[in-house]
């Protein structure tokens, strides 16, 4: 008989599903109540923090993300919480100095995380560094995410080679990052295979529904010898969002990649979280257009949060029938700028240009300011060249173009951040808020002192009627 090697389970419905289905707006107290359940089934870990949960949470849930972690922290007992992590970009969308890096990671784990993982919209190992090294000094598990796509330079060798410098670099796992539903499950079968005899660290993947085939594609990998898979628990499941976490337990029953984990107690999360669907499709917040297959997604190689995204910036132009003709353009403008995988922030860069260039008629006509930072090396290296013609139409003729590590030309900003924004500090890790996100950190400071100055004015209130002068 063959020998057991039980697949270990990721869910990610406190972080990656709600942000592929309902654009994050999952709170805080949505969570807390089913924290027990979850904490009982037996996940390999839970993702929960990170992505763009940081920003939504401060922008439109007006709630504190270090809050929401410490919670969610003293309510997982036994359970490893995980995050994602934009390399040199921290949850920001530009590059960080070393400083604020480092720090966000000790802050991360000291607040209650226990994976991370680490990954870089370019694939440029050189952003990843500086993340992995941080984690591996607090003690925490650093988990290297390979962004993974399709093109001429993404050959088997190449993703063998990256896999061994990510091991050589200290991290503990390795994970694909398949964030538009790209990797087919044949695909899925050849890529494991040959990343397991490039490397000694367990291989979690991470796919999307988004094209169709993601639970093949999971069934192919696992039997290839993929350790971990993130799955979804059922009301939050497919469509943009990850195959189902019940439907997966149950397809490796009985096998020798058994999960060992109890269908009744999954029943009782999706239960929970089932009224929430419900809700989110009636007034609107889930849209059912990132609940089907789009095939297109393969031609595309669009992830669904940027075909969304499209849609809104052409409907906010009145230009939503030259829909067919952005799609067409998406992969154009992608080999211009060196074929970089589409994931935030690249997929927004490529996306928004494409959008220009259809909408004015003329190809770079105009020119988005993130489009000159990549082409400029901005966010680092490509896999291929830009395209010369189109750098220097962009650029002009007398830019420098960076070829070292860009984070090596930002000085240390930590202190200066931190004097910035002193008169809102009420903990250490506001610094780190306001260092990702100025603006919408200070409106979100400003609220949580007006709510505080509530409390105190009602507080003093009851005192006085309860101890009249």
């Amino acid at each position: 008989m063959a020998e057991k090697k039980p697949l270990k389970i990721t869910e990610t419905i406190l972080r990656d599903a709600h942000q592929s289905l309902i654009a994050t707006r999952m709170t805080t107290e949505q969570m807390l109540p089913i924290i027990d359940k979850m904490d009982q089934v037996g996940y390999h870990a839970v993702e929960c923090w990170g992505g763009a949960t940081f920003d939504a949470s401060l922008r439109f849930l007006k709630e504190d993300p270090w809050e929401r972690l410490r919670k969610l922290r003293a309510g997982f007992k036994n359970t490893k919480l995980q995050m994602l992590f934009r390399g040199q970009n921290i949850l920001g969308y530009n590059h960080y100095a070393d400083d604020v890096v480092e720090y966000f990671v000790q802050k991360s784990i000291a607040n209650g995380i226990d994976i991370i993982r680490i990954f870089d919209c370019l694939n440029d190992l050189r952003n990843l560094k500086t993340a992995v090294n941080a984690a591996n000094k607090e003690n925490g598990h650093a988990q290297v995410a390979l962004s993974y796509t399709l093109g001429d330079a993404y050959t088997l060798d190449y993703w063998k080679e990256m896999a061994k410098q990510i091991e050589d670099m200290g991290a503990k796992s390795l994970c694909i990052k398949d964030m538009a539903g790209l990797l087919v499950p044949a695909k899925a079968t050849e890529l494991v295979q040959a990343l397991k005899e490039s490397v000694e660290i367990p291989i979690d993947l991470h796919t999307h529904y988004t094209s169709g085939v993601a639970s093949m594609t999971y069934m192919k990998a696992v039997e290839a010898g993929c350790d971990i898979i993130d799955t979804a628990i059922s009301p939050f499941s497919m469509g943009t969002s990850q195959p189902a976490t019940e439907v997966m337990v149950e397809a490796f029953k009985g096998t020798e990649y058994d999960t060992g984990l109890d269908q009744n107690k999954l029943a009782e999360i999706a239960d929970y979280f089932r009224p929430m669907r419900e809700e989110a499709l009636a007034s609107g917040l889930m849209n059912t257009k990132v609940l089907g297959v789009n095939i297109q997604t393969l031609r595309y190689q669009v992830p669904g949060g940027m075909l969304s995204n499209l849609v809104s910036q052409l409907k906010e132009m009145g230009q939503e029938d030259k829909y067919e003709q952005v799609l067409e353009e998406v992969p154009r403008v992608r080999k211009d700028f060196g074929e970089p995988p589409l994931v935030t922030p690249s997929s927004q860069i490529v996306g928004t240009q494409a959008v220009l260039n259809v909408v004015s008629g003329e190809r770079y006509k105009m020119v988005t300011k993130e489009s000159k930072k990549l082409l400029s090396g901005e966010f680092g290296q490509t896999v291929k060249p830009f395209d010369k013609e189109v750098q220097k139409k962009c650029l002009g003729d007398d830019v420098e173009v960076i070829t070292c590590r860009p984070a090596d030309l930002i000085k240390p900003q930590l202190a200066e951040i931190e004097k910035e924004m002193a008169q809102y500090k009420q903990q250490d890790e506001d610094v780190l808020s306001y260092a990702l996100f100025p603006q919408v950190a200070t409106e979100f400071f400003k609220y949580r002192e007006a709510q505080q100055n509530k409390v105190d004015a009602a507080a003093a209130d009851t005192e006085n009627k309860a101890y009249p002068v």
